[in-house]
């Protein structure tokens, strides 16, 4: 039976019930603030960008160009032989721009994916440089790392060849405005030769900043000219300095060229090294297989840290790279974040890398080889 209270007559809770008004409606308001601040959250942009695993370049392989496939090493004038297996480089792309950058959603799910990483905009884009600067600088330290390559793979062969030093820039304020010009070879100064950095200061340095340097220089017709300079002291360096900007320029005794398209920085300069050396010898350097490396590389075939390194290591595991070479020096950010299937190994020149190599292709005993756990507890 249904019993109905006469018309209106306030309605009664059922026994054992009770009426809850007041914390239900705080519960959803807390729920709509939420959902509103996400909703926020999930638009707004972030004072950060995501770094993460960018395309893979096997040096030994091509790239497409223009519509058509072209190798990234060509070696034209010497003998050169097959390859097989890869010698991978990497890269890393960069989610976010100051104009565009990532919301503060996108930022959460990066800062727990072990693929990515969290950097602050600033620390990728400083304000005081612009995207056509950086872009730039970029494309010119690709350049500079292609030629150290180059060097450092020759002098790995014993390869002889010429080195020579010319003005990248003139510090319009500075000793050499009005003496020296973009292109210009620095043959001597004061009669010694400046085939390179260190030689160049060592001759200013014995100058001292009293008396003219007498530098000699090739201008871009050939001709040469002696120019007197006095040097001054560098802010940067707190020594004698003529106040230009020098590139490392070299003679190869034949043509190696190397074309990647839209990709910046140093940090292949290894691989590259690498590359042309299996090119360049019988045989085939990783034993046909898959491996993977980073670092910066001088034509002494000294390897240097590079950015990134935690993403690269991912990006080799997905293009099926089994061995990954990584410069000793960004090992305390290798330890404890390598993927499962791929082996580092630790290595500081262009040596250490070849004597990597040997042992992956010969299938012998590998457990030797440094590896970035091995090089902390020797530092430590």
């Amino acid at each position: 039976m249904t019993l109905f209270e006469p018309e209106g007559a306030p309605a009664r809770p059922r026994s054992g019930a009770r009426r809850v008004t007041g914390p239900v409606n705080a519960g959803w308001t807390v729920l709509i603030v939420a959902l509103v601040l996400g909703l926020v959250m999930s638009l707004l942009p972030a004072p950060y960008v995501i770094e993460q695993p960018g395309p893979v370049y096997d040096t030994l392989g091509t790239q497409e160009q223009d519509g058509e496939e072209v190798p990234l090493i060509s070696i034209e004038g010497t003998e050169t032989y097959p390859t097989a297996g890869t010698l991978d480089m990497l890269t890393v792309s960069v989610r976010g721009t100051p104009e565009s950058r990532p919301s503060w959603a996108e930022i959460l799910s990066a800062w727990f994916d072990p693929t990515k990483a969290v950097l602050p905009i600033d620390q990728v884009y400083p304000p005081s440089v612009t995207t056509e600067e950086r872009n730039e600088q970029n494309a010119t330290l690709m350049v500079d790392s292609q030629q150290a390559a180059i060097a450092a793979a020759l002098t790995q062969q014993d390869i002889a060849f010429g080195t020579e030093l010319a003005v990248a820039a003139v510090d319009d304020e500075g000793p050499s405005a009005g003496s020296l010009v973009e292109g210009d070879l620095i043959l001597s100064v004061n009669g010694t030769s400046a085939d390179d950095v260190d030689e160049l200061r060592a001759a200013l340095a014995a100058n001292g900043t009293e008396q003219p340097a007498q530098v000699v220089v090739q201008h871009e017709d050939g001709t040469e000219e002696t120019v007197g300079i006095v040097p001054q002291i560098s802010d940067t360096t707190g020594t004698p300095a003529l106040g230009i900007t020098v590139m490392q320029s070299y003679d190869f005794p034949f043509d190696v060229e190397i074309q990647l398209d839209n990709v910046g920085g140093p940090s292949a300069g290894m691989m590259f090294a690498l590359g042309i050396i299996d090119m360049l010898t019988p045989g085939e350097l990783n034993g046909g297989q898959n491996v993977a490396g980073t670092g910066t590389i001088d034509a002494a075939g000294e390897v240097g840290a590079i950015g990134g390194i935690r993403q690269k290591m991912y990006g080799a595991k997905d293009a099926g790279a089994g061995w990954f070479l990584a410069p000793a020096s960004n090992c305390g950010e290798v330890v404890g974040h390598v993927p499962d299937g791929l082996t580092v190994f630790a290595v500081s020149t262009l040596d250490d890398s070849m004597a990597a190599l040997d042992a992956i292709a010969s299938g012998g005993d590998t457990s030797a080889l440094p590896t970035c756990d091995s090089v902390l507890s020797a530092a430590s």
